[in-house]
């Protein structure tokens, strides 16, 4: 979602830091001392040691020209604790060379160097381990700062960070991906069509497919990586469908949790290189590989959206297992190039990153496929220790079984390697019959289903299937460095 990689974001992105390099990241001090009170004691003469400096003082430090800005810096170094590097990151990301606002940059990795003792110079993600190695200490305010510093790019970001906003996630690991609030736009209940209308469609491109209440809908990959995002209705269940591109892994949510119906939308901010959602509700940013909101009014309120199955596959195995599906139209609305590839072709192409994440593992590429899940989100319960299994693996192992907390889960890849996963608790699965069949070691055979396994012969005896997807290994290593790795 940022770094230009899609032509139409690309753009976007462009002309937000255009602006920026127009603005010199000037804030309007005035507005903020109507919303903060009286100025701080702190401008004018110095605090005392133990208090916690007033959070304008970092404003005024990274947006003041000269004076004004070196006393500020002098007075946020007479209180500095390590947990205040985040904001001063923040602000160099923002005024790094070339443009005017250069001076500020050096000034503040200056200062970094002269309160910390590290000698990393202008090497921002030299600054981001060592910022990520220490204890998490935030100024109580930094939910605050974030806000009020990243609305110079879209006002809208800083309704995500009120006043002693609640935040369940480290605000240093909280970034900007590059575009406004829903600068990558929804699809809001897109049209959809018949198969046999889908003439643009060949039988090797990517989808997604879903299921609800026997509801067959496919989502190509080719139109739902230009949106992220696409709120819709199937099989008479409200569905959120989030795709973060950056961490290659679609899933579909229930929209209705706990009684209340959330209507989402992409905030622009990544954390973890992931992205954050949110509620036009409330404003709260949520977790989108958890379902669960981690900064604002919902944050630790114990709501998680309902996990639903999904598949990768290619629209051929999907049309002939779903004939009776439907499929995303091009008419979506919007103007973008919705050939096959043709979204992050660069990003997609390479092994390298965007966005810089605390946690790495080189046991796999970092865009190595893996199937991931964790049990207990399906049940919108606790979760065990989250399991991830390379998809070359699973290819080369069409029924592969693992024991999960107890569990006993089956997954069933499909010759063009379509992974679904099933709870099959005494049933030891042992090989394909043929593409719509597996047999178990009794000679029994099972039918696949996007709802369960069932038994041929008597279709009341059924192994339910566990909502699992795809995934990036650097994207759900950085998100659950305790995860279990099978390849």
């Amino acid at each position: 979602m940022s770094g230009g990689v899609p032509r139409g974001v690309s753009s976007q992105q462009s002309a937000v830091s255009r602006k920026v390099r127009r603005q010199g990241t000037r804030l309007a001090v005035g507005l903020l001392a109507l919303s903060l009170g009286p100025a701080p004691r702190a401008l004018a003469q110095p605090a005392e040691p133990a208090e916690r400096p007033d959070i304008r003082l970092f404003l005024v430090a990274g947006t003041a020209e000269g004076t004004i800005g070196r006393d500020a810096l002098g007075q946020i170094g007479e209180q500095w604790r390590a947990g205040y590097a985040g904001i001063i990151w923040d602000m160099a990301r923002s005024l790094r060379p070339p443009g005017p606002q250069m001076f500020r940059f050096f000034a503040l990795v200056d200062f970094l160097q002269q309160q910390t003792g590290e000698q990393h110079g202008a090497d921002l993600a030299r600054w981001k381990e060592w910022i990520w190695d220490q204890p998490y200490d935030p100024h109580p305010d930094y939910g605050f700062f974030k806000g009020q510093w990243y609305s110079q790019l879209d006002p809208g970001f800083a309704e995500f960070f009120p006043r002693a906003v609640t935040s369940l996630i480290r605000l240093d690991e909280v970034e900007w991906g590059g575009v406004g609030v829903n600068g990558i736009p929804p699809l809001e209940y897109p049209m959809h069509l018949e198969a046999a209308e889908a003439g643009y469609l060949a039988d090797d491109h990517v989808v997604f497919g879903i299921t609800v209440d026997g509801e067959a809908r496919a989502y190509p990959k080719r139109i739902l990586a230009w949106h992220e995002m696409a709120l819709d209705r199937l099989g008479g269940v409200e569905l959120t469908i989030v795709y973060c591109t950056l961490c290659g892994t679609v899933i579909p949510f229930e929209s209705v949790t706990d009684g209340r119906h959330f209507t989402f939308g992409t905030s622009g901010l990544l954390y973890r290189s992931n992205k954050l959602m949110f509620d036009h509700e409330t404003r709260s940013l949520w977790n989108t590989f958890e379902g669960v909101p981690v900064v604002g009014a919902l944050a630790g309120g114990g709501l998680r959206l309902t996990h639903r199955a999904v598949v990768t596959t290619t629209w051929g195995e999907w049309r002939r297992t779903h004939p009776e599906t439907t499929v995303l139209s091009l008419e979506t609305g919007h103007r973008r190039d919705y050939s096959e590839g043709a979204a992050y072709r660069d990003y997609f192409g390479t092994d390298g990153l965007m966005f810089q994440v605390a946690n790495r593992d080189d046991r796999l590429a970092n865009k190595a496929e893996v199937l991931v899940f964790r049990t207990g989100d399906e049940a919108g319960g606790g979760a065990s220790q989250p399991l991830a299994i390379a998809t070359s693996l699973l290819q080369r192992n069409r029924v592969f079984k693992v024991t999960v907390a107890g569990r006993t889960l089956t997954v069933v890849t499909s010759a063009h390697g379509a992974n679904r996963v099933y709870d099959t608790k005494d049933i030891d699965l042992v090989r394909h019959l043929d593409d719509e069949r597996v047999a178990d070691r009794t000679g029994r055979a099972w039918r696949i289903t996007e709802d369960a396994l069932v038994q041929d012969g008597d279709p009341s005896v059924r192994r339910v299937r566990v909502p699992a997807q795809r995934a990036f290994w650097f994207g759900w290593y950085a998100q659950f460095p305790d995860t279990r790795l099978m390849q």
